[in-house]
């Protein structure tokens, strides 16, 4: 990746970030990383500022960069935000989605079942996060699509990790086929309801998302 810019490089970051391989607490060493794409640490420098600013690192003095780790009130707090935005998104989405909308959120959620058929969690993730895009799509607002997108990237570690519970792939794919039927009718009241049930973090699945991620902040510690 000789000569990346540093928004291709940002893009890099990020997207390892969202996909795992860079996990929440995770320090970022700007010479491994400026080794890694063939350029000075200059860029490198300038990424990790603009991903400081879309808040999925953080920039400690004399520390250095972080993958962002959300405490217990921070990640409750965001998923009680992310859960009311994609209601809203339901609700919108319910009622302007059109043909092409609707062929694109079916599309989605084929995509969704196939991966559950083959029990590929790492499949199922990106196929997920396909499927809200759709909705955010549909909803004809881009500024509530840009906003939810821009929550959906910054969560999205997160949302992963809770994958890892047992069965949740499978209450997950069980909470879209509730969403989509919504959707399809269009029902906003029911689509936004499920959407807020589906998204938030609370009780039993706050504490598996907890202990999910001590397992990987423990993972990290063992490897370091």
């Amino acid at each position: 990746m000789r000569g990346e810019s540093t928004p291709r490089l940002r893009e890099a970051l990020e997207e390892d970030i969202v996909a795992g391989h860079l996990r929440p607490g995770q320090r970022l060493d700007e010479v491994s990383l400026a080794a890694r794409f063939e350029v000075s640490r200059t860029p490198i420098r300038e990424a990790l500022i603009q991903l400081a600013a879309s808040g999925l690192v953080e920039i400690r003095p004399r520390r250095g960069a972080f993958v962002v780790l959300l405490g217990p009130r921070a990640l409750i707090e965001s998923f009680e935000l992310m859960a009311e935005i994609e209601a809203a998104c339901g609700r919108l989405a319910a009622r302007r989605a059109t043909p092409e909308d609707r062929a694109a959120l079916a599309a989605a959620h084929a995509a969704c079942a196939a991966a559950v058929a083959d029990a590929d969690a790492a499949r199922y993730y990106p196929a997920n996060a396909v499927f809200h895009q759709a909705i955010y799509a549909a909803t004809a607002n881009r500024v509530l699509a840009e906003e939810a997108r821009r929550l959906q990237v910054r969560l999205q570690p997160y949302r992963r990790l809770q994958l890892r519970v047992p069965r949740r792939m499978e209450a997950s794919f069980a909470e879209h086929e509730a969403i989509l039927a919504a959707l399809l009718a269009g029902d906003g009241a029911a689509a936004a309801e499920h959407l807020r049930a589906h998204v938030l973090v609370q009780g039993e699945r706050f504490m598996s998302l907890l202990g999910a991620l001590q397992a990987e902040t423990d993972a990290d510690a063992e490897a370091g």
